[in-house]
């Protein structure tokens, strides 16, 4: 049978998509934007039927970050917890978006609560993409103490995917805060070590030594451009490269 002309665009097989918890939010401050979710998740629908195998993890701020439970007093661990819990309220919700598209997906978690989302196990979620369904990997690591990103990085290196794709609200990573520098550079392709030397925000130094070590490619790009993963999939030059 002769390749699609989707499939020989596609730049990548497996791709990881990380989002943050308040990409869900929109421009609310608080919860979850049914429309913004809608959105995302036809985007991730398209690149799935062009034949890509889609993982995604899904951060919990919109709903509750760990720091802020330390900033209040609480324990470190129960507000990272905490903050677990709400990637998987999370990633319920982009499933029965995805679903609703007939894009059969699995919700998989870290921390097990079997009657809403599987435990995450390799081997399975390997299984799963194989079998073309969109796997997404919530409640972190399972451990208090590391972030959203580091998950990304761990389980984008567990199932082998060729791309970290990290979704933020700016078109790239700049060599100083756009929000505060006007004359911010955007920069289009960097090496880990110079994220790392330059204290440059992208990802915590976790995540980004993770990638490193395991040459994994991140790809740092603006979710509110259209067809922006469809873009990089392809091989479009957006958003910046860090390998």
């Amino acid at each position: 049978m002769r390749e699609t002309d989707s499939h020989k665009a596609a730049r990548y097989k497996r791709i990881l998509l990380k989002l943050s918890g308040e990409a869900l939010a929109g421009d609310d401050k608080f919860g979850i934007n049914p429309e913004v979710v809608t959105r995302i998740a036809r985007e991730v629908a398209e690149v799935y039927r062009m034949g890509l195998e889609v993982a995604l993890v899904i951060g919990g701020g919109n709903i509750f970050r760990g720091s802020y439970g330390k900033d209040i007093g609480m324990d470190r661990s129960t507000g990272d917890y905490m903050g677990m819990l709400a990637t998987v309220i999370n990633s319920l919700a982009m499933q029965d978006a995805l679903e609703k598209l007939d894009v059969p997906t699995r919700v998989m978690t870290a921390i097990e609560m079997r009657a809403v989302a599987e435990p995450y196990i390799r081997r399975r979620a390997i299984r799963h993409l194989e079998k073309k369904r969109v796997i997404i990997l919530s409640a972190g690591t399972g451990n208090p103490f590391f972030t959203t990103d580091t998950a990304a990085s761990l389980r984008a290196i567990e199932i082998g995917a060729d791309v970290v794709m990290k979704a933020t609200k700016v078109d790239g990573v700049y060599d100083s805060d756009p929000a505060k520098n006007h004359d911010a550079r955007k920069i289009d392709t960097i090496s880990y070590i110079d994220v790392i030397e330059r204290q440059l925000r992208v990802m915590d130094l976790t995540a980004i030594s993770l990638c490193m070590d395991n040459n994994l490619p991140i790809v740092v790009f603006n979710l509110l451009e259209d067809n922006a993963i469809r873009k990089i999939v392809t091989g479009e030059t957006i958003g910046t490269i860090i390998s």
